[in-house]
Protein backbone atom coordinates (compact mmCIF):
# COMPACT_ATOMS: atom_id res chain seq x y z
CA UNK A 1 0.00 0.00 0.00
CA UNK A 2 1.21 3.57 -0.45
CA UNK A 3 0.24 6.91 1.08
CA UNK A 4 -0.56 9.97 -1.73
CA UNK A 5 -0.08 13.24 -0.40
CA UNK A 6 -1.71 15.93 -2.53
CA UNK A 7 -1.23 19.70 -2.28
CA UNK A 8 -3.18 21.84 -4.41
CA UNK A 9 -4.22 24.92 -4.96
CA UNK A 10 -7.79 25.63 -3.44
CA UNK A 11 -8.93 26.98 -7.02
CA UNK A 12 -8.57 23.05 -7.92
CA UNK A 13 -10.84 21.93 -4.77
CA UNK A 14 -13.51 20.12 -6.92
CA UNK A 15 -11.21 18.83 -9.62
CA UNK A 16 -9.49 16.79 -6.97
CA UNK A 17 -12.51 15.74 -5.49
CA UNK A 18 -13.75 14.62 -8.86
CA UNK A 19 -10.78 12.94 -9.62
CA UNK A 20 -10.74 10.79 -6.25
CA UNK A 21 -14.47 9.64 -7.05
CA UNK A 22 -13.59 8.82 -10.74
CA UNK A 23 -10.47 7.03 -9.46
CA UNK A 24 -12.82 5.20 -6.64
CA UNK A 25 -10.44 6.27 -4.00
CA UNK A 26 -13.28 6.60 -1.31
CA UNK A 27 -11.12 6.82 1.77
CA UNK A 28 -8.91 10.23 2.51
CA UNK A 29 -8.70 12.82 4.69
CA UNK A 30 -8.82 16.73 3.92
CA UNK A 31 -6.84 20.00 5.06
CA UNK A 32 -8.06 23.20 3.97
CA UNK A 33 -6.00 26.52 4.30
CA UNK A 34 -2.94 24.97 3.87
CA UNK A 35 0.00 27.10 3.85
CA UNK A 36 3.37 27.34 1.65
CA UNK A 37 5.05 28.02 -1.66
CA UNK A 38 6.14 25.93 -4.60
CA UNK A 39 9.97 24.64 -5.27
CA UNK A 40 10.64 26.14 -8.14
CA UNK A 41 8.58 28.65 -9.50
CA UNK A 42 4.79 28.68 -7.26
CA UNK A 43 3.85 31.94 -5.61
CA UNK A 44 3.36 31.89 -2.07
CA UNK A 45 0.07 30.77 -0.46
CA UNK A 46 -0.38 32.44 2.76
CA UNK A 47 -3.92 33.69 2.77
CA UNK A 48 -2.24 37.18 3.20
CA UNK A 49 -3.13 40.50 1.92
CA UNK A 50 -0.34 39.89 -0.29
CA UNK A 51 -0.56 36.21 -1.14
CA UNK A 52 -4.44 35.82 -0.63
CA UNK A 53 -4.51 32.14 -2.22
CA UNK A 54 -4.46 29.75 0.06
CA UNK A 55 -3.88 26.06 -0.82
CA UNK A 56 -5.53 22.33 0.61
CA UNK A 57 -4.18 19.06 0.89
CA UNK A 58 -5.37 15.68 1.07
CA UNK A 59 -3.89 12.16 1.69
CA UNK A 60 -5.35 8.83 0.67
CA UNK A 61 -3.74 5.12 1.34
CA UNK A 62 -4.14 3.34 -1.74
CA UNK A 63 -3.24 -0.31 -3.58
CA UNK A 64 0.06 0.05 -5.17
CA UNK A 65 -1.72 -0.30 -8.71
CA UNK A 66 -3.90 2.80 -8.25
CA UNK A 67 -0.87 5.04 -7.89
CA UNK A 68 0.10 4.92 -11.82
CA UNK A 69 -3.65 6.28 -12.83
CA UNK A 70 -3.76 8.36 -9.30
CA UNK A 71 -0.23 10.08 -10.54
CA UNK A 72 -0.98 10.85 -14.04
CA UNK A 73 -4.48 12.11 -13.24
CA UNK A 74 -2.54 14.35 -10.97
CA UNK A 75 -0.15 15.42 -13.59
CA UNK A 76 -3.34 16.20 -16.18
CA UNK A 77 -4.64 18.17 -13.67
CA UNK A 78 -1.09 20.27 -13.03
CA UNK A 79 -1.20 20.58 -16.72
CA UNK A 80 -4.25 22.20 -17.19
CA UNK A 81 -3.16 25.84 -15.30
CA UNK A 82 0.33 25.00 -14.43
CA UNK A 83 -0.34 28.56 -12.35
CA UNK A 84 -2.16 27.49 -9.69
CA UNK A 85 -0.27 24.30 -8.96
CA UNK A 86 -0.80 20.99 -7.99
CA UNK A 87 1.63 17.85 -6.35
CA UNK A 88 1.83 14.61 -5.24
CA UNK A 89 4.26 12.46 -3.11
CA UNK A 90 4.17 8.88 -2.58
CA UNK A 91 5.11 6.80 0.58
CA UNK A 92 5.29 3.20 1.46
CA UNK A 93 2.98 2.18 3.87
CA UNK A 94 4.49 -0.62 6.31
CA UNK A 95 1.36 -1.71 8.13
CA UNK A 96 -2.55 -0.15 9.12
CA UNK A 97 -4.70 -1.02 11.73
Amino acid sequence: MKAVFVIFNQANTERVQYMLDRLQIRGYTWWEEVKGRGTTDGQPRQGTHTWPEMNSAAITIVEDEKVPQLLESIKKLDLRNTEIGVRAFVWNIEQTV
